[in-house]
């Protein structure tokens, strides 16, 4: 009996453990002194386990950095209005001529602005006749700062400045620029203080995207991401409003930068961190306070043995350590989204789309301002005959996917561009050619408002803000082209509209599918994933 036993412990002795056969659980409990080793998990996979993909928490953070939104839009249509072309009219007991139709042929002395001088910068410095190119050229200076500042903006929110503190950054720039612009005492001035201004809003929108959509699960990111874009018409239509109660355009500047001021005072302390960001540049600790408050508050519970983990860390064979700690941080750069083979095509597709499609969305809108009605209507209509757009590619975006959404959409304004170059522009066919350029701005709106989030999904944490960007730096290019396009009149603005929709839809081809697909944190994890892919395909 005794030998039986003593051969019965040996044996017990000598079978493998069961918890070490678990491919979940690296160590047995016996083995770490009856403690669980954490579980690492990465960062959807934790949201979607314990956190909530879009609960409250995630609903507050969306709408408060999101507001920026809006704010973008102040600084960069406000153009609109404080450059606009004031009326004229003759000054009582002078002479009036029938045939003139502007005033570069009228006396200085026998006409005068309606309102004064000083209803906008184009009436007070005399941008008129010889000098109008120099409106057009305030507004080139601005979208040129617009790209210096996306690709600056972008990579400072990818390294030790944050989203946050990205954000916050342009949101005090903007302010401080704004309120200086209304004190501009010559063209001069007011041509350096816009570019200036440009330089800080072109990286409102990227940072105040990434920053409110990174906490959001994978299911909810892309309708959470499309629904961005309202609060920019929302902004546009308000500039109107706003435009219409302060009508001298050194007061709308004032007007407009106030809600900047504001944001930072009182919005900006309540927006959190990115987790994500947090992940990546090796702050565990302050990531997993972040995802313990987002799983409180939307009323769930974090476990505790569980802790963030980067996707490359995930798929090698690292044991998780038993303790919550620091680690030193990745980064990347754009020479590291040009050296690897997955995200350079990535890039270079994606430049090219944003290029070609703000040619035809700042393009289009500058033909639909000239409806030849009130400039104020004009404006609310634009604004809001965009958003139709933004509810049908969010409400196709997860059936469709984002790659065949965004060919359909660009050919969509394509064809109606295409359309718009066979019509002429005399009676009843002005009506249609009108037409055709407000469907060719719905196509391209929804368009738009789907690259934020197509392109936010194609690259990894450690390189996103510096790939949007970079493709922010394309869309002003083409901001900045667009209205030379239009100074070729006739038909040659929708002809190169239509170049510009089809080649986009083309490019899209080549771009891969990312509805459903997990957001990777380095390029690592990016590049071991779609070799995986590439194998199975293979197989």
């Amino acid at each position: 009996m005794t030998a039986t036993t003593s051969q019965d412990d040996e044996n017990k002795k000598d079978a493998p453990d069961p918890e070490l056969q678990s491919p979940l659980i690296p160590l047995s409990t016996a083995a770490t002194g009856g403690i669980k080793p954490p579980q690492k998990l990465c960062f959807d996979d934790m949201l979607q386990m314990y956190c909530g993909e879009f609960g409250r928490w995630q609903m507050k953070h969306f709408v408060l950095t999101t507001i920026a939104w809006a704010l973008e839009a102040f600084h960069t249509m406000v153009i609109i209005f404080a450059d606009r072309e004031p009326d004229w009219r003759y000054v009582p007991g002078s002479k009036c001529d029938p045939a003139a139709m502007t005033v570069c042929n009228l006396e200085p002395e026998t006409w005068e602005w309606v309102g004064g001088p000083r209803m906008s910068t184009v009436s007070e410095w005399g941008l008129i006749c010889g000098n109008k190119y120099k409106v057009g050229l305030v507004q080139a200076a601005f979208f040129g700062g617009c790209m210096i500042g996306g690709g600056i903006f972008g990579h400072l929110s990818d390294s030790n400045l944050g989203r946050k503190g990205s954000l916050t950054m342009v949101c005090i720039l903007n302010t401080i620029s704004g309120f200086l612009t209304s004190l501009a005492p010559n063209y001069l001035s007011y041509l350096i203080l816009r570019f200036l201004t440009g330089f800080s809003t072109g990286g409102v929108g990227l940072c105040a995207f990434v920053l409110a959509t990174e906490p959001i699960g994978p299911t909810m990111r892309g309708m959470a991401g499309m629904s961005t874009f309202y609060f920019f018409s929302s902004g546009i239509a308000l500039l109107a409003g706003i435009a219409y109660l302060f009508p001298e355009w050194r007061q709308l500047y004032i007007a407009t930068t106030m809600p900047s001021l504001l944001f930072v005072l009182f919005v900006l302390p309540f927006i959190s961190e990115s987790p994500r960001w947090c992940l990546v540049k090796g702050r565990i600790k302050e990531a997993m306070a972040i995802m313990s408050t987002i799983a409180t508050t939307n009323g769930n519970q974090l476990p505790p043995g569980v802790i963030l983990a980067l996707d490359e860390d995930m798929s090698s064979a690292a044991i998780a350590t038993p303790a919550i700690e620091n680690k030193e941080a990745v980064s990347s750069s754009i020479a590291d989204i040009i050296r690897s083979r997955v995200t350079r095509t990535r890039l270079f597709l994606s430049v090219a789309i944003n290029f070609v499609c703000s040619v035809v969305y700042y393009g289009l809108s500058l033909n639909v301002v000239n409806l030849g009605t009130n400039l104020y209507l004009n404006v609310i209509l634009n604004a809001i005959s965009e958003m139709p757009a933004f509810m049908l590619t969010a409400l196709f975006l997860d059936r469709l996917g984002r790659k065949p959404l965004t060919i359909i959409t660009v050919w969509f304004s394509g064809f109606f561009c295409f359309l718009g170059s066979l019509i002429g522009n005399r009676g009843a066919w002005e009506g249609v050619r009108m037409i055709c350029s407000i469907l060719g701005i719905f196509g391209m709106a929804g368009t738009y408002n789907l690259l934020f989030i197509y392109t936010a999904e194609l690259f990894p944490t450690v390189v996103r803000n510096v790939a949007l960007g970079l493709c922010t730096q394309a869309s002003q290019m083409g901001a900045i082209l667009a209205p030379i396009v239009v100074i070729l009149g006739d038909r040659w603005p929708f002809v190169v509209f239509t170049v510009c929709g089809m080649s986009g839809g083309m490019f899209a081809f080549y771009l891969p599918e990312t509805l459903n697909q997990p957001l990777y944190d380095t390029l690592t994890g990016m590049e071991a994933a779609e070799n995986e892919s590439d194998a199975t395909t293979r197989v």
